[in-house]
């Protein structure tokens, strides 16, 4: 098992890209510490991954609260004694353009993504370097944070943000033995969030009304299959363990081909 005796903090734990980032963690042997706004996905996340049979956590935590963030690192160290891994996953979704954003809920969804990242990262690494840990972090970007995508202002510019946090993190940190790398995603089958919900004991979404959207998402990807959040699980468990031990400053695309596509080429016209 790549994680094995392994200390995992991921942020963002819905039954989404977080929750099978989580899951893919623990299935490589992780302990896993679920942190979350919202309490039901930190719980119901770190509930399931205990009766599997993983040592799990769960923390409700503003992840752009300093304080929180703080006693959400301290606690984490005195339960499992570090932190090995840190997935920065916390986001908020807003579809709006530049003229249409309200200033609040900009600076909310910048928040929520760099500095939820950012003061994660602080303090993590600041565990890491006191106990020694040579440590992985690992932020999860987006096709939208390396391509423009109108009407969509505050998350793609976040996420282009990411980009280069992970760079400047990664040659700070390489000095104390912590590599720092990123994930890339692209839009995601949402069947296995459904059935992952309902794995954690919820009441299924009705994605009815979004079917079209993902269908077209899928038929202009060049693989012309939408990825799962186990995907991108199984490739996070990869680069936070030491089968990646000599990449840092990195980004790793689980994208189906969507970022290396050339634009006018239709890849559904075979």
């Amino acid at each position: 098992m790549k994680l094995k005796d392994k200390v995992a903090l991921v942020t963002g734990t819905s039954p989404n890209i977080g929750g099978g980032i989580a899951e893919g963690l623990a299935a490589e042997g992780a302990t896993v510490v679920c942190i979350d706004a919202m309490a039901a996905n930190a719980d119901d996340c770190a509930t399931y991954l205990k009766n599997s049979g993983s040592q799990a956590l769960a923390i409700t935590c503003d992840v752009t609260d300093e304080a929180q963030v703080k006693v959400a690192v301290r606690k984490s160290c005195e339960t499992f004694g570090r932190v090995d891994v840190l997935v920065n996953n916390a986001v908020i979704f807003n579809k709006k353009g530049v003229l249409t954003m309200p200033l609040v809920e900009w600076r909310k969804q910048i928040d929520v993504i760099l500095t939820g990242a950012f003061l994660f990262t602080k303090y993590v690494a600041q565990s890491m370097i006191e106990r020694q840990v040579r440590g992985s972090i690992l932020n999860i970007i987006s096709t939208a944070g390396h391509q423009g995508e109108p009407n969509n202002i505050g998350y793609s510019t976040a996420k282009s943000g990411m980009i280069n946090f992970t760079r400047s993190t990664a040659m700070e940190l390489v000095k104390y033995g912590i590599r720092v790398n990123s994930l890339t995603p692209t839009a995601t089958d949402p069947s296995e969030s459904v059935e992952r919900a309902q794995r954690w004991g919820r009441v299924a979404p009705d994605l009815s009304a979004s079917r079209p959207i993902f269908e077209m998402y899928r038929s202009r990807i060049p693989m012309q299959k939408l990825p799962k959040p186990s995907d991108y699980g199984r490739a996070a468990a990869f680069i936070v363990s030491s089968e990646a031990e000599m990449m840092t400053g990195t980004d790793l695309r689980i994208d189906a081909g969507a970022i290396a596509r050339y634009w006018p080429w239709d890849p559904a016209q075979k």
